[in-house]
């Protein structure tokens, strides 16, 4: 193995960098860290599509207020953050990532690293748009890369799911089910109702249209291995930030965050997860890390095989939901929201079918009187929106939810170790370190302050309406305890008082749901 002295920044020194899915959560955070700990870095060229009545000029300005910089802002300008920072107008979707042909030889003659991070995470889309962008949006960048002058590494993001039919995965690349060209001439002779019948026959034993196609993505950076070194990362479910830049810092609402999000409204009370199976979380300044170490070792070993590595936790510093059980509802009162409309309390369920018994008592009612309030009042009804779409898309997250992935690493630790002592700082890939309790604290308070943009100067009036809202919340409890007891006292022709042995059976009933 070469030599790490030269060390990250000193790899990164006045290196050209381009990279792809920039107004993304991997992607905009790859982008503060280098700007952040990369000081000397080269030009930062960044493919942004084009979006309707926007220039690409206004799409980074947009960039610039990502709250993932605020720390950065703290000690430079924008100006200074950003000196170096283009926006290239593109899309990875288009032919020839939809480049002029001005701006395709401003990247070939200059760039040194590849970051290609752009995707569709979204399991309900066709076939033919996952094929487009994450397969054939992936050859495209292959084609530039080609015609780089001067590629030092190209690294790909891919994502440890792309082998979810397998529950033990290694990091290597594995075969296809099928030939990529042949699933691409495929889906053109089929029309649209034709491909929807066939797309289950053709994901073979992928369980939807992204992990098949990153599956593929893989194999066309693999078909570069012997050009430029390569690199494949691969993240598990990326979460909020352990340390970098701000400890629970994020700006996805996917998975844990989102949960938690909805949880502190009040209005997630239920989550289908099997508390004592592993579920593989990883923090997104681990994931940037190893996106930039693992860039650091292929360019400087110049390897002529494509490197794998997994940015995951379920083999080194796995995670159950047991751990914070008992906790999580106390994390979302010690940083409640003001903005909240229910008393937050969270609990697990054990299977979907549990769930949507629940919901229906604890989602949905509430969700019924709750918009008829806000519409009332003049406002936009959105629970009942939020529920169904939770509800619509549990069947396709079923198996996400109660399977248990082990994922190895010993690649992604041996990286750790061939680091130097400053670079291990700066740069870590470690998670021995990593207390699940507490990063969800951490993230509890990310979630509040960052995707319900409720700052942390709110929190003495929030926590007063945390009060007021619990003593709702008993008023609501015992209310719909008495109807209850009232109605059966009723169908038995019998007084309360004489029926009052079924309220502690209704009130275990709660309990349950």
């Amino acid at each position: 193995m070469a030599s790490s002295e030269i060390g990250v920044t000193g790899f990164y020194k006045n290196k050209n960098i381009f990279i792809t899915g920039a107004t993304g959560f991997v992607g905009v955070s790859l982008l503060e860290k280098i700007l952040r700990s990369i000081p000397e870095h080269g030009d930062i060229y960044l493919l942004v599509r084009p979006k309707k009545g926007k220039e690409i000029s206004e799409r980074l300005e947009e960039i610039k207020k990502n709250s993932v910089f605020e720390t950065l802002f703290e000690e430079k300008s924008v100006e200074q953050v950003f000196s170096k920072v283009r926006a290239v107008e593109g899309d990875v979707g288009q032919e020839n990532l939809g480049l002029s042909a001005s701006d395709r030889q401003l990247l070939t003659e200059n760039i040194d690293v590849i970051f290609h991070s752009a995707a569709t995470l979204d399991f309900g889309d066709t076939l033919k748009t996952t094929v487009n962008i994450n397969l054939l949006g992936t050859r495209r960048i292959t084609e530039l890369a080609k015609e780089c002058r001067h590629l030092a590494v190209l690294v790909q993001v891919s994502s440890a799911y792309v082998n979810s039919y397998r529950l033990d995965a290694d990091e290597v690349i594995y075969p296809l089910p099928r030939d990529a060209d042949e699933l691409i001439a495929t889906i053109e002779k089929l029309s649209p109702q034709e491909l929807e019948e066939e797309t289950p026959k053709l994901l073979g034993n992928h369980p939807n249209t992204y992990t098949i196609t990153k599956h593929m993505a893989e194999h066309e950076i693999q078909k570069c291995e012997n050009l430029f070194p390569c690199v494949i990362v691969r993240p598990s479910m990326i979460i909020g930030s352990w340390k970098e830049p701000s400890p629970g810092w994020t700006i996805s609402k996917n998975g844990p965050q989102g949960f938690l999000m909805g949880a502190a409204k009040g209005v997630i009370r239920r989550l289908p997860v099997a508390v004592d199976l592993i579920y593989d979380y990883i923090p997104i300044d681990i994931v940037v890390n190893t996106l930039l170490v693992a860039g650091f070792h292929a360019g400087q070993v110049k390897s002529t095989k494509v490197e794998i590595y997994h940015a995951t936790s379920s083999t080194r510093q796995p995670f159950r939901w047991a751990a914070v059980e008992n906790g999580i509802s106390d994390y979302l009162h010690k940083y409640p929201l003001k903005s909240a409309v229910w008393y937050p309390r969270l609990k697990f369920l054990p299977s979907i079918t549990w769930y949507r018994i629940s919901a229906l008592f604890v989602h949905l009612f509430p969700a019924i009187i709750l918009d008829t309030v806000t519409r009332l009042t003049g406002g936009r009804p959105i629970l009942m929106k939020l529920h169904r779409n939770v509800n619509n898309s549990l069947g396709m997250l079923e198996k996400f939810i109660f399977t248990e992935w082990r994922f190895t690493a010993e690649k992604t630790s041996e990286l750790q170790k061939w680091l130097t002592e400053e670079d291990k700082r700066h740069f870590n890939l470690d998670l021995s370190d990593l207390k699940w309790d507490e990063y969800f604290v951490d993230l509890t308070l990310g979630a509040r302050i960052y995707l319900n943009k409720d700052p942390k100067k709110t929190l003495d009036d929030a926590r007063t309406k945390d009060k007021l809202l619990f003593v709702l919340h008993i008023f609501w409890q015992v209310l719909v305890i008495s109807f209850i007891w009232y109605i059966f006292a009723c169908i038995i022709g019998k007084s309360m008082y004489s029926s009052v042995i079924i309220v502690p059976v209704i009130y275990f009933l709660f309990q349950l749901l």
